[in-house]
């Protein structure tokens, strides 16, 4: 099939360059899918008491690489995510190892920051959880709208992070996000 669509676009798949690309190209996209093959369960699965924390648990700036499932071109960004504790928590390797699991899947970024949310606040039950995603989509530079410097921002507040203003703008300002009315 890639030998056919290089075909198509008047290239050769048999010079040099092109020898092995289906092999580069099944690998990459082997990595760039592994959040499928990644039981989302057994991440969440490693959690520590709360006897050493009942105030909010932040991890900013969490790197993510995602590929859109409309074009199949990347979109790039950091995930910022706290959470009140309630009686569980979990350490801050397994909040990130989410990030990876549900970024490396075809996904769009609403959808992505919505299962990071709603899977931290199924497993944990925590006071509440708040996920924000800002990230550069190649879709928009690269077709299109041709827009190189726009940023998606997309949030998904749970708990008392939707229902007390204060404890949202807390989470906001400590990400740097903008809080003015």
């Amino acid at each position: 099939m890639l030998r056919e669509w290089l075909e198509s676009i008047v290239e050769d798949p048999d010079r040099e360059g092109l020898r092995r690309t289906p092999e580069r190209l099944r690998e990459a996209w082997g990595f760039l899918t592994s959040g499928y093959r990644e039981e989302i369960a057994k991440i969440l699965d490693a959690e520590i008491s709360t006897d050493i924390c009942d105030e909010m648990v932040l991890l900013k700036d969490i790197e993510m690489l995602s590929v859109c499932e409309h074009h199949f071109l990347p979109f790039y960004g950091r995930c910022h995510i706290a959470y009140l504790p309630d009686r569980r928590m979990l350490g801050i390797g397994r909040i990130a190892r989410l990030v990876d699991a549900f970024s490396r899947r075809l996904q769009i970024q609403e959808r992505l920051t919505t299962q990071i949310a709603d899977a931290i606040q199924e497993h944990l039950e925590p006071k509440g959880v708040a996920v924000v995603i800002e990230a550069r989509h190649l879709c928009m530079v690269l077709r299109g709208a041709g827009k190189q410097r726009c940023l998606a921002v997309t949030s998904a507040m749970r708990g008392c992070f939707r229902s007390r203003q204060e404890t949202r703008m807390e989470f906001l300002n400590l990400i740097g996000l903008r809080t003015e009315g």
